[in-house]
């Protein structure tokens, strides 16, 4: 406690002391006949003089830390569209840094070179054509010289794969990455979200989880017939807000019931293949060195972004909609840990928005393999698909019967 006042104390006196410094100071001016705004002519070139030397100063402290600190933070890009990346990032750094030393350099020399002389007016200079023409066009052909190898970076990076491509679903929410890769056929199930539920999270579509979402609307906990008889039961004694929000919820239930059901007529079995032999993994997402890779990037809940920092790759998982990216990675795990001699160095992919307040723990490790052992590790999982994992019963199982009128209800009024 003593610490403090004796701090503000000294906060305190020396406001004061500045307050009369200033006063001093105005009461000489009044002395010497000059106003606050009038400065000698010494006192003009010490300013001129020292704003060369700080320009000086300046430009040695930004030298210092390039020179210092150098290309941080992400480290040699690990894939083919990476390098053009950052080759990309370096041209517009050079542009960036020519224009800020030559800018300032300008700034502060011409406040040296054109200090105020005694007896010498300010020379008025209101317009020259040819200066305005230079300083519009030499900067919009900079900019338009960046933005079009923007664009073209953008399109590489965001264009359609390649035939060998390997496609993969990243499934975000909050707070992990779900990993579908396309199995045998290199083609990922189609999804609806209609069809999420505990068994096919990410919601694919085939004949039996179509089924399987209807048996769990209908006959699951808080389902359309539990609600029914919860209604029904007339030595139960619901409260009229209860009544309420449970006819609320029948309702919504009953609409996805419907909206499911007519998806069953309308049905294709023969894309039920492409989903059975896809392959879920969590934790850990596997890739081959020199494979092009296409990802899908979907969002469950709230906006999230796939950034891959080292394979230089960032697209939004969107709730709603599907985004895509394609990067081919170009060293692999171990050949990038002896490059930065941290055997304990991995590959990550992140969650680049703040999704919510586990936003920070959002993160998948990423193995780069040789091709040859990405094959063995990949054909160690043929029997893990989806159609193993979540529907080993699939093709006997039960359609569901008797659903025609299930959906009629007394609702006590």
């Amino acid at each position: 406690m003593e610490n403090k006042l004796i701090i503000l104390l000294v906060i305190i006196l020396g406001a004061i002391a500045i307050a009369q410094l200033v006063r001093v100071y105005e009461l000489s001016s009044k002395l010497r006949k000059t106003g606050e705004h009038e400065l000698s002519t010494r006192d003009n070139h010490l300013n001129a003089k020292m704003m060369l030397g700080f320009m000086i100063l300046f430009f040695g402290s930004v030298v210092y830390l390039f020179l210092y600190y150098g290309w941080t933070g992400r480290g040699e890009a690990s894939s083919i569209g990476g390098v053009e990346t950052d080759w990309l990032l370096k041209l517009n750094l050079i542009i960036v840094t020519i224009a800020f030393f030559f800018t300032n350099f300008l700034l502060f020399y011409f406040t040296y070179k054109y200090v105020k002389k005694p007896g010498v007016p300010a020379y008025y200079y209101p317009h020259n054509n040819k200066l305005e023409m230079l300083w519009t066009v030499v900067p919009a052909v900079v900019l338009a010289v960046i933005i079009i190898l923007g664009l073209k970076t953008w399109n590489n990076l965001t264009g359609m794969s390649g035939k060998d491509a390997i496609r993969i679903e990243l499934f975000a929410k909050q707070f992990d990455w779900t990993a579908r890769y396309s199995g045998k056929d290199n083609v990922l199930g189609k999804f609806d979200y209609k069809l999420t539920t505990d068994n096919n999270e990410l919601g694919l579509l085939t004949t039996n989880t179509i089924d399987s979402s209807l048996r769990i609307m209908m006959e699951g906990p808080s389902g359309i017939r539990f609600i029914q008889k919860l209604l029904n039961n007339r030595d139960t004694v619901l409260s009229d807000s209860t009544i309420s929000v449970l006819k609320i919820d029948l309702s919504r239930k009953e609409r996805l019931f419907r909206l499911v059901s007519q998806m069953k007529q309308n049905h294709n079995k023969k894309i039920d293949a492409s989903a059975w032999d896809d392959i879920i993994v969590k934790d850990t997402l596997f890739l081959a060195k020199n494979q092009e890779y296409e990802f899908i990037i979907r969002a469950k809940d709230v906006l999230h972004s796939a950034f891959f920092l080292h394979f230089r790759a960032q697209i939004n998982a969107v709730p709603g909609m599907a985004t895509r990216t394609k990067f081919t990675p170009t060293l692999t795990t171990d050949e990038m840990r002896k490059k930065k001699n941290d055997p304990n160095f991995n590959y990550i992919l992140m969650c680049n928005k703040i999704c919510g307040s586990a936003h920070y723990k959002m993160k998948m490790i990423i193995v780069v393999k040789e091709k040859e052992d990405y094959k063995l590790w990949m054909k160690g999982l043929m029997n893990q698909t989806f159609k193993d994992k979540y529907f080993p019963a699939a093709a006997t199982a039960a359609p569901l019967t008797d659903v025609a009128d299930t959906t009629a209800v007394s609702i006590p009024m």
